[in-house]
């Protein structure tokens, strides 16, 4: 059965991991994904993650949840653009998260980027989703 929405499967196994207080979960590995993980990272939002090679030329993603005094880091992390709908935003239209505590993550013509990031490089593009 094909999935519908790739992206969107990593951020839930990541918000039911969070809440299941797992340390690490795992995820199929493509390139869009494990540049939302490198935003993901970059930020602080997780310790990391490994990119293991299976058979049947198949790839995972073990991604490594990051805890702060028995607390998830990452509170609230939601889907904005999806496939039915996308969602495009101008650099001066870049939405804040949290007033400014959380981050959005946006896909550019310069890569996968924070927010901040793209308001530095002067790029909008695709809003992929938004963590706090």
């Amino acid at each position: 059965m094909s999935m519908t929405d790739p992206l969107g499967d990593m951020l839930t196994r990541i918000r039911n991991g969070l809440q299941a207080r797992k340390d690490e979960i795992k995820a199929p590995a493509s390139k869009q994904r494990q540049r939302v993980l490198d935003v993901l990272q970059r930020e602080g939002f997780i310790l990391g993650y490994e990119r293991a090679d299976l058979e049947n030329n198949k790839a995972e993603l073990s991604i490594r949840l990051k805890y702060h005094e028995g607390d998830p880091v990452i509170r609230s992390i939601q889907r904005v653009s999806k496939p039915g709908r996308r969602i495009y935003s101008g650099v001066s239209d870049l939405p804040r998260v949290a007033n400014g505590l959380g981050i959005s993550i946006v896909s550019t013509p310069k890569g996968v980027l924070s927010d901040a990031e793209a308001r530095d490089l002067n790029v909008g593009g695709e809003v992929i989703c938004t963590v706090f």
